[in-house]
């Protein structure tokens, strides 16, 4: 009876063992989606910065330029400042990244979600014809 406790407790550590290995497998697969999510993200917010910096640079001179002419009038200048009304980057850079997600979860998992559940169906089948 003792050794068979002592068989069944090693079978459990050896399956904890090999689950917490799967759980690291998986785990190391989702810190690199993420940082390549992460470093995505920060390449673009770098890139929408410096074209935000560059038009603001282009307003002022422009402003610096009409009221040097003496053009400038309120009105041209709210017109001047204010923001156009646009879509942006970032709906598209979101809807990107969801495609690129949903192709990589097609590859990576389709496959083996039909052949697991044959293979967990053809074993269950043994097991109820023992």
């Amino acid at each position: 009876m003792n050794q068979e406790l002592e068989k069944k407790a090693e079978e459990l550590e050896q399956t904890l063992a090999k689950q917490l290995e799967l759980l690291k497998k998986d785990s190391e697969e989702w810190v690199k989606i993420g940082g390549l999510a992460l470093a995505g993200g920060l390449i673009a917010f770098a890139i929408l910065k410096t074209k935000k910096r560059k038009k603001n640079r282009n307003t002022e001179k422009a402003l610096a330029l009409l009221e040097k002419e003496g053009l400038l009038t309120e009105e041209l200048e709210e017109k001047i400042k204010s923001k156009a009304k646009s879509s942006g980057f970032w709906p598209s850079l979101s809807q990107r990244l969801l495609v690129l997600g949903l192709a990589y979860a097609k590859e990576k998992y389709l496959p083996n979600l039909f052949s697991d559940q044959a293979s967990e169906d053809a074993e269950k089948g043994e097991e109820e014809s023992q």
